[in-house]
């Protein structure tokens, strides 16, 4: 290609030959393939994504040189036009042998707009990327199917030009510091089949407008500080499987419309402020894959509705503390899939219905502090039945029936308040010999608790087949080898269903590298203290972030605290006294707000206590016997 033009003086002509090399490096670059050169605004775009990030723990950012961007880790181009496509730096990194755990402290600069054919954004769980969301987003990222920003602390509003990326399809922003009204112009992302907005700030009403996305599959806007009543024709979401509206400040009546969404699995509306009657269903056939119902902790009224019984699918039914009133409806004897029934902290009355002998799959039942007064034998047919609490109704039973003790699954029984007379029933077990294989076929089992048994040999492999497990309690047996069994079971649930694990106070040596490795990172508490377990705390312990009891105390662990523990800011119990833990305590676990006991004693820590809350609330005891440590609530440190 040959450039002629005229020349009037020395500076136009300078001028001119800038702007001509610079069009026909343009031309090129559209030519070039993803191993060559950057498109500039590219590169521009991510060498200000870089600037803005002081740490990156990964070692990712620091490779970002020269000019092939295409070449950069974490960075996909169009193999055609060789611009960038995909920024994939999530904060989790698998690897063939482990999960690292990676952070990055900074903030995200605008001029990410520069990237303009990006299709995918995947900042997640980096911890510390401060900053907004570009206000122009949806003016320059025309192209953007999939946005994930979750885990960091971002804040400020969604734009409203978010509503003009129409090939949106995925928005996870959840557990951010993002605040201010929930933008109208969501409701025109037609192809959005995730909207993920939890654990935020967002306040104000839920827009209307969200019922145009009639492709969602996932609305999750929970742990916000949103208010005013649900959109009246939500029913329109029709292919939503589920819907997360739980801790705002939700008022009024749940919309009779919920009951034309066919596609829902879990619905869960609790701890807000709703009011009236529970609506649906209404008839026979609607709602056929609800799995998940909860509803507790409102100011629900009237009697829990017999069409219950209809929703032929439900697992897990949450209804308590609530103002519900009257008899419990024998229709709920239909649930032949009903695992969990919470019905506690109303004012039902009467009799248990016989109709419950049926729910052959009923794990816990909870019908404490009601006005219940009697309850049937028939009860006793209920095999798998695991805990049963009925504290605080007027059985005034003369001793506890004696069918109880021949229910084949009981491990809790609660009649606390309930009037007991006369002899006790003794329920304890002595169990002795191995945890048998054949466990593992239970595959709807949520609670296993063998504690204070005799127990010996190994947690079985088969174990790690009862997906649906919540609550596992093997403490005070004889138990030996790795606890890598109890944390590598798989799920149906997102994180995990384990919730509570306890294998304290056996002789398990080994497997302490799994934890938080596997799917299971939704477990709250984990007690393994009093065993034998030597090793490393796996920096994977800090995806365990909703754990809020943690005791490994009574071990042989060693080597360094893990930075990564800093994370768990649900935190409020760490025990991890009598180890052999070596190093300095990370400056993270200032983070861990809402702590409230630590005890790191008797382990070789050395240095300066971090100084601030909550590390310096504790009382000496609670790092005593670390003979290096100093620093508040210790003895000064020497200069």
């Amino acid at each position: 290609m040959r450039a002629s033009f005229i020349c009037v003086n020395k500076m136009g002509c300078w001028l001119l030959w800038v702007i001509v090399v610079f069009t026909l490096i343009s031309m090129g670059e559209s030519k070039k393939s993803t191993g060559e050169s950057c498109h500039p605004d590219d590169l521009m775009g991510l060498i200000s994504f870089k600037a803005g990030i002081r740490i990156d723990t990964s070692g990712r950012l620091e490779k970002w040189v020269g000019r092939s961007c295409c070449k950069w880790e974490g960075i996909s181009c169009d193999n055609t036009t060789g611009r960038v496509t995909q920024l994939l730096l999530p904060g989790f990194i698998s690897t063939d042998v482990s999960i690292l755990q990676t952070q990055m402290k900074g903030s995200l600069s605008p001029m990410i707009t520069l990237l303009t054919s990006l299709q995918v954004i995947d900042l997640s769980e980096l911890s510390f990327i401060t900053g907004n969301i570009p206000t122009s987003i949806g003016f320059h990222l025309p192209n953007l199917r999939k946005l994930y920003l979750l885990r960091n602390k971002l804040s400020g509003p969604i734009p409203e030009s978010i509503g003009k990326l129409s090939k949106l399809e995925e928005i996870i922003l959840s557990e951010n510091r993002f605040s201010g009204s929930l933008p109208l112009s969501l409701g025109n992302l037609k192809n959005l089949n995730r909207l993920l907005l939890d654990s935020n700030q967002f306040s104000g009403a839920i827009p209307d407008s969200l019922v145009n996305l009639t492709n969602l599959v996932v609305l999750d806007l929970h742990h916000n500080y949103l208010n005013g009543h649900m959109p009246a024709k939500i029913g329109e979401l029709q292919v939503l499987e589920q819907l997360d509206l739980s801790e705002n400040l939700l008022s009024g009546k749940i919309p009779v419309s919920l009951t034309n969404i066919t596609t829902v699995q879990d619905i869960d509306l609790s701890n807000n402020s709703l009011e009236g009657e529970i609506p649906f269903p209404s008839c026979s056939g609607q709602m056929p894959f609800l799995r998940f119902l909860a509803l507790h902790d409102n100011h629900l009224t009237g009697s829990i509705p017999p069409a219950l019984g209809y929703l032929a699918s439900l697992q897990r039914l949450y209804l308590e503390n609530n103002k519900l009133n009257g008899p419990i409806p024998s229709s709920l004897g239909n649930l032949s899939d009903l695992r969990e029934l919470y019905l506690s902290g109303n004012r039902l009355s009467g009799l248990i219905p016989k109709a419950f002998s049926r729910l052959s799959q009923l794990i816990n039942l909870n019908l404490s502090n009601n006005l219940i007064r009697g309850l049937p034998h028939e009860m006793s047919s209920l095999q798998n039945l695991q805990t049963l609490t009925l504290s605080f109704n007027p059985l005034n039973f003369s001793s506890i029936p004696k069918w109880m003790a021949e229910l084949p699954s009981i491990s809790q029984i609660y009649m606390a308040g309930c009037g007991l007379q006369g002899e006790i029933q003794n329920f304890s077990n002595h169990l002795t010999g191995s945890i048998p294989s054949w466990l593992g076929g239970l595959s709807q089992l949520y609670l296993l608790n063998l504690s204070k048994n005799a127990l010996v040999s190994e947690i079985p492999d088969s174990i790690t087949s009862l997906h649906e497990l919540g609550v596992l309690d093997l403490h005070s047996n004889k138990l030996t080898g790795s606890i890598i069994e109890a944390f590598k079971m798989g799920s149906t649930l997102p994180g995990g269903s384990l919730r509570y694990i306890d294998l304290s106070h056996n002789s398990f040596s080994s497997g302490i590298e799994q934890i938080g490795a596997g799917e299971q990172h939704g477990i709250e508490f984990l007690n393994l203290s009093h065993n034998f377990l030597k090793g490393r705390l796996p920096t994977s312990i800090g995806r365990l972030e909703l754990m809020r009891s943690l005791d490994l105390s009574h071990n042989e662990l060693g080597f360094n605290l893990p930075e990564s523990l800093g994370n768990v800011k649900s935190l409020e119990r760490l025990k991890l006294a009598k180890n052999q833990f070596t190093g300095k305590i990370p400056d993270g676990y200032l983070m861990l707000r809402k702590l409230k006991e630590l005890d790191l004693s008797d382990n070789l820590l050395v240095g300066q206590i971090p100084n601030g809350k909550p590390l310096d609330d504790f009382p000496r005891s609670s790092y005593s016997g670390n003979r290096a440590l100093c620093g508040r609530p210790l003895a000064p440190c020497k200069p």
